[in-house]
């Protein structure tokens, strides 16, 4: 087991997509352990619409969405005590299991944002909620957290089963390093897992240049095990590919997840790019979008 107990943020919206990541969070082996805590943000009826019950026309209309609240909060109440049972009969523990409902404040990624920032470790998201029209790869709920949640690792939800194959994009960066590390954290302790590390690089080379410095990708590959194997990870369930001469990272990155069955990909949030800019780094960007089916953990 983690040396430390992580703490893990699940956010619901209360629809039948959401409940498939609490189905992926119990599948996942990498999440035992963990605390977690299941976050809505109920949608309250502004305290100010009921100033209206003053004025007699509106006191019928009034109590109306009052008995309309209350009934929805009762069914939230449901719904996220049922999917709390769900990752108990996961074989997650239950003292392990807290629920959070809260009133919106400031509005639904904002709020998740706040309750983010009290110690969690990762938050995790799906990638369309209860409102997502069918051709919308990523909601706006979750395109506004992958904005502005830049200070703890994202992990959005795919359709793939887990199947513990990892598949992990370095490049040399501080950020990359950084996504290497939280995959050791996390599933270090787990011996049948399998970890891919990917270097793409575009055009002939076979280094990267990092702060005018070239780095070899068996440098990377080296820097990247260590970290796995410092951790307790199987030095022989590492393996490496490195592609040269790309037209699209992401897409090689994506490609080569789908050829190989890898069910998770992980990136950087920033990379060697840091274009001020663009609110996360392209590559990351591009491979959420890109593989629409896969998981993503996307690490600051």
């Amino acid at each position: 087991m983690p040396t430390k107990s992580k703490r893990l943020l699940l956010a619901l919206d209360g629809s039948e997509r959401s409940l498939q990541t609490v189905r992926y969070a119990g599948e996942e082996q990498a999440f035992k352990g963990m605390r977690i805590v299941l976050l809505h943000v109920f949608n309250a009826i502004p305290e100010a619409y009921y100033d209206l019950e003053k004025e007699p026309k509106s006191v019928k209309v009034v109590r109306q969405v009052r008995s309309w609240e209350v009934n929805q909060k009762k069914v939230i109440r449901e719904y996220m005590e049922n999917a709390r049972q769900m990752l108990i009969e996961a074989g997650h523990a239950e003292t392990a299991l807290d629920i959070k409902i809260r009133d919106r404040k400031k509005g639904i990624a904002r709020d998740i944002i706040t309750e983010a920032q009290k110690g969690y470790d990762a938050v995790l998201i799906r990638r369309r909620g209860a409102t997502a029209l069918k051709n919308v790869v990523v909601g706006s709920v979750t395109n506004k957290l992958m904005e502005k949640l830049n200070f703890i690792p994202i992990l959005v939800a795919g359709k793939k089963p887990v199947n513990k194959k990892i598949l992990v994009a370095v490049d040399g960066s501080p950020c990359a390093t950084r996504a290497v590390r939280f995959v050791a954290d996390t599933i270090g302790h787990l011996k049948d897992y399998q970890v891919r590390l990917m270097v793409v690089v575009r055009g002939g080379s076979d280094g990267i240049s990092l702060n005018g410095q070239s780095l070899s990708t068996d440098h990377i590959f080296k820097e990247a095990t260590g970290i796995l194997t410092a951790a307790g990870f199987p030095k022989e369930n590492i393996s490496a590919k490195a592609v040269t001469g790309a037209i699209s990272r992401a897409g090689a990155i994506v490609t080569h997840a789908e050829k190989g069955h890898w069910g998770t990909i992980v990136v950087g949030r920033r990379g060697l790019s840091r274009v001020k800019d663009f609110f996360m780094g392209r590559v990351s960007n591009k491979v959420v979008h890109a593989g629409r089916l896969d998981t993503v953990w996307i690490v600051t």
